[in-house]
């Protein structure tokens, strides 16, 4: 029997709302984990994919948030 403890849960029709961890105007501090197939950096926010130009692994930068798409978002560095 479905729906209780243990049970398959039910697909109510609608889809997954994902709310990405960033919003466009955020600033962070982040440390640059790894390099992209563009050559910009790499950073993540709660696992979260942060896409930094102008960055190398190690470099640790402030950043604002200028795009956020589903599953990452792109920032530039703050001077």
């Amino acid at each position: 029997m479905y729906g209780g403890k243990g049970g398959k849960r039910r697909f109510n029709g609608e889809p997954r709302r994902f709310e990405a961890p960033v919003k466009v105007g955020e600033r962070y501090k982040v440390k640059i984990e790894g390099m992209g197939k563009g050559g910009d950096g790499i950073a993540r926010i709660k696992g979260f994919v942060i896409f930094v130009p102008h960055t190398h692994v190690g470099d640790e930068v402030e950043i604002v948030i200028n795009s956020v798409k589903k599953r990452f978002a792109f920032a530039e560095v703050i001077e």
